[in-house]
This record gives structure tokens, C-alpha cells and sequence, in this order.
């Protein structure tokens, strides 16, 4: 058996402005400890998989800053995508890489390279879990995350019945709920919808052809098609909206090993250390009578006095201050910034 590795390490992300930059985005900023997000994915799966054998696939532009943070990885192995595609088709490309390199019997195991994970031996227990499941029943396999809070922000997964491998049918994928129905779907069972995924490359491959027209037309002749040409040939779309979604060969395995997809500045609060005051600060930071509070102090000394749940972010002289619960909305900001104030040097 062949394994390899696929890191999803594109998208420029504007929610941890004004750290995060379209050339310095949020996978390769030190959100969680004081490396970053991708090499922190890299260790994570050093155990189950040689550099040798892992493919991180980027945006063009970011190529150089991804070979930079992670020499142990084959420059032949970053793939910078000409312009967003979709993971649909970023997953299929990898798909054809290892299938020329190694062979259509060869397992992908596709993770993102920004989240924050708790417990990284439960982590690749269950991809082993899932890679077992896609040789078994030749299937799509997904890691479905049991849900710790109705969290809106994320999609779910409804389990079906049961197979003889262990894992469960998905009965169906239903993206991002209002409270109260997160609220009911986490007590009937369902999981977060992670993005971790496991299957042999013939298998994806096949469903491709056979459901995603957005993507196989792209496959005709590919063996002399250049990258460019490929991404040039298809109609972006996601990897669960052109695949999964469509297809009745997708099961799913539970995950419980503390997966957090970092999403916002006020979701640091789940994921690192608080102080006896609940906040969360990184830098020169002092506190007193603050509760609460994610405070990022870069290149200088933030203080704060009698404040709760509230972000703050200060940077190569700009500072951000806004609350924990508007940090999601960070994009609206950034968008409606002139463009001396977007990018800070």
C-alpha cells in the first residue's frame, strides 16, 4: 500500500487581518503556538506519511513563502495553482500527480493546513481509520467531527446506516445552520463536516469522471496537459459540492481529537492558553480588571484596563479593535478599507 498526503494550502483569508496578507496568509502565521499553522500540519502527519510523499497545494503567489516554511518537502511536491479552481479540481490534479508517480492504487489523505488540532495521536488515528475504511469498501471517506457547541460557522454531516467496515452512509451534507437548528442537529447525532478526507485515487478519480462534469472535461488527455492548461479547462467548484454531495459511495468515520478550524481572531479563545482572566494574548500585553479579551501585540505594548471581549491587534503601527463576536466579520472591514490601511507594511 501506498500513502500519500495532500495539504490544501491556498486562500489568502482576511479574518486575521491585519496579521494576515495576501502574502503572508493565515497558514503561514503562528496563530496557535509560535510556529505556524502549516508546519504545525506538517509535524502532525510526519508519523503517517513522508515528506516525499505529501503535495501541498497553494496559490501561485504564495509557492515561495510555503518552500520557505517547509524545506522538508520537495519543491516538485508544492503545487502552485495558476488561479482558484475549486478543491475540486485542486484534489483531482493531486489525484493525477500521484497516480503518474506512484499509482491509481495509492491512498490520498487530504487535510487543510490551517487548524488547530488538540490531539494529534487521536488525529491520525482517525485518518488511519478512514484510509482503512476507503481500501475496504472503496469509498470516499470523510472524518466526521463530534460537534463540542452548536456552531454555526460550520457545515454538518447527518451518519446513515451502518456498514460492515464500521463506518456509516452519509445521509446527507447540509451546510451551515442557524442556531437552533445547529442546536437539534448536534443532539440527533450529526458531526461537523471537517474537510479531512481519505480515498484511493482510482476511486476519486472515477467519481470525478462519472459525476463531475466541471472537472472531467479537464481530464481528456491529461497526461499531456500542463497545469495551467488543466485549471484553465475547468469550472471551479468544491470537492463536496461536485463530488460528495453527488455521489453514493461517500461514508464517514467519528473524530473527537479537538479540531478547530481557527476561523476568527476570537476563536484563538478555544485554542490556546487563557490567563486567570480568560483572555488571550500573545506580545508585550498586561491586563487589569479585563476579562475575556484576544490581544495580539506585534513590534510594541498594548494594555488594558477595565475592557471585556474585545480583539485586539496591533501591528507595524496599526491597531484593531473590535469585539470577539464581530471578528467573524473582519471581511466586510478589510473590504471597505482604503488601500493605504488594507496591507500595513
Amino acid at each position: 500500500m501506498t500513502r500519500w498526503a495532500v495539504i490544501l494550502a491556498g486562500g489568502v483569508g482576511s479574518r486575521f487581518w491585519p496579521l494576515s496578507t495576501p502574502e503572508r496568509p493565515k497558514q503561514l502565521l503562528p496563530l496557535v503556538n509560535d510556529r505556524p499553522l502549516l508546519v504545525n500540519t506538517l509535524d502532525r502527519l510526519s508519523d503517517l506519511v513522508a515528506p516525499d510523499h505529501t503535495l501541498i497545494l497553494t496559490n501561485a503567489s504564495l509557492a515561495d513563502a510555503v518552500a520557505k516554511a517547509a524545506p522538508s518537502v520537495p519543491r516538485e511536491n508544492i503545487i502552485a495553482e495558476p488561479m482558484p479552481a475549486g478543491t475540486a479540481a485542486a484534489l483531482t490534479w493531486a489525484a493525477l500527480v500521484i497516480e503518474r508517480r506512484s499509482s491509481s492504487d495509492a491512498t490520498m489523505i487530504c487535510v487543510h493546513a490551517d487548524w488547530s488540532i488538540a490531539d494529534d495521536d487521536g488525529f491520525r488515528a482517525a485518518l488511519s481509520s478512514a484510509e482503512r475504511v476507503a481500501r475496504e469498501e472503496h469509498a470516499l471517506v470523510t472524518v466526521g467531527v463530534v460537534p463540542t457547541r452548536p456552531d454555526q460557522g460550520f457545515g454538518y454531516i447527518e451518519p446513515g446506516e451502518q456498514t460492515e467496515s464500521g463506518a456509516r452512509k452519509v445521509a446527507r451534507f447540509v451546510e451551515k445552520p442557524d442556531r437552533a437548528r445547529a442546536e437539534s442537529m448536534m443532539h440527533d447525532g450529526y458531526l461537523w463536516n471537517s474537510g479531512i478526507f481519505a480515498w484511493r485515487v482510482t476511486d476519486f478519480l472515477d467519481e470525478i469522471r462519472r459525476l463531475t462534469p466541471e472537472v472531467s472535461a479537464a481530464l481528456a488527455d491529461h497526461g499531456s496537459r500542463e497545469l495551467a492548461e488543466f485549471f484553465d479547462a475547468v469550472v471551479p467548484i468544491s470537492v463536496d459540492v461536485g463530488v460528495l454531495e453527488r455521489s453514493n459511495r461517500v461514508r464517514v468515520v467519528n473524530g473527537d481529537f479537538g479540531w478547530d478550524d481557527v476561523g476568527t481572531w476570537g476563536a484563538l479563545r478555544r485554542v490556546k492558553p487563557e490567563d486567570d482572566s480568560g483572555n488571550v494574548t500573545s506580545g508585550d500585553v498586561f491586563s487589569l480588571e479585563a476579562r475575556g479579551n484576544v490581544v495580539h501585540a506585534e513590534g510594541g505594548s498594548v494594555v488594558l484596563y477595565g475592557v471585556n471581549d474585545l480583539v485586539i491587534v496591533s501591528r507595524n503601527g496599526m491597531t484593531l479593535v473590535t469585539t470577539t463576536d464581530r471578528s467573524s466579520d473582519l471581511k466586510k472591514l478589510v473590504d471597505a478599507l482604503p488601500a493605504h490601511l488594507r496591507d500595513p507594511a
